[in-house]
């Protein structure tokens, strides 16, 4: 049974992909929407009746270049937004379901997104990553990944 409140929230559902290579290096698109931006997972929103993994897989292709192969979860993460927080400000919260996977490069060519939510891509050592301005979903998706404690 749905409450008023409950009702009257958003719910954006997305699949995000931890990649990394040989060197150690993640591979991080940078995104650019509204007012906001800052380094993120490769990922995003799940089309209707699409399923996550293959919406992590559309979305690394999308954001990076590459094909990838996923090689598990990882976890899926539960937050809600405030509507004033939103990207696009709003007078509704938005509930984010957030699953990420682990993954690697199969093909492809490293490249910038055409108009599309990001503008940059690059492969990036730990200590750079640690250096970035980038979304709180990486850090966790490196926890998840056992790349940082």
């Amino acid at each position: 049974m749905f409450t008023s409140t409950e009702a009257a929230m958003d719910l954006r559902v997305a699949a995000y992909a931890v990649i990394t290579d040989d060197q150690g290096r993640m591979l991080l698109p940078h995104w650019n929407e509204g007012t906001r931006s800052g380094w993120t997972m490769p990922g995003g929103g799940i089309d209707p009746g699409e399923h996550p993994a293959a919406a992590a897989v559309r979305e690394v292709l999308e954001e990076t270049g590459y094909h990838a192969e996923l090689d598990g979860l990882l976890g899926v993460d539960s937050s809600v937004i405030p509507g004033p927080d939103r990207v696009f400000p709003s007078d509704r919260p938005v509930h984010a379901l957030r699953i990420v996977y682990r993954a690697h490069v199969t093909g492809g060519e490293l490249r910038v997104e055409a108009d599309g939510s990001t503008d940059g891509v690059a492969w990036h050592t730990p200590q750079e990553v640690d250096a970035l301005d980038r979304v709180p979903l990486v850090d966790l998706s490196r926890r998840w990944a056992g790349l940082i404690g």
